[in-house]
């Protein structure tokens, strides 16, 4: 087996992706339970929370990912993992408070916001001075 040089951050990855996965079950079992076929994206308050959730999250991603392996790659895979797993953490606590309420939603969103901006600025930085560096 060849090893691989960004373990934890391919392990928060996965992480991230379980927690995905989850909130998109939910949406699922929330359809059933509230008797919405798809691709009928209306309904109840519990079951526009529960879809609402699992969008914003995959919205998030879109930023996150990119952030989470660009920082690996250029300041490291241990800070890149212990910075990142912030992030789905900060996704179950947003999705547990807007599942109560739409109102419980702040905390657990400014955690994995909190974590994708480290991300994005640390990549930013370590990728303008790379850039410096090699063409000056």
């Amino acid at each position: 087996m060849t090893p691989f040089a960004y373990p934890l951050t391919g392990l928060v990855t996965l992480l991230t992706l379980i927690v995905y996965f989850w909130m998109a079950f939910k949406v699922g079992k929330a359809r059933t339970t509230h008797g919405i076929p798809a691709p009928r994206m209306d309904g109840p308050d519990d079951f526009l929370r529960v879809l609402r959730v699992q969008g914003n999250t995959a919205e998030n991603l879109l930023i996150f990912l990119p952030a989470l392996w660009l920082f690996a790659l250029t300041l490291g895979d241990l800070w890149a993992a212990l910075i990142g797993v912030i992030y789905p953490i900060g996704r179950v606590v947003y999705a547990r408070g807007y599942y109560a309420a739409a109102l419980n939603r702040s905390t657990g969103f400014t955690i994995g916001l909190a974590a994708t901006v480290v991300l994005w600025a640390g990549a930013v930085i370590a990728l303008a001075i790379q850039a410096v560096a090699a063409y000056l």
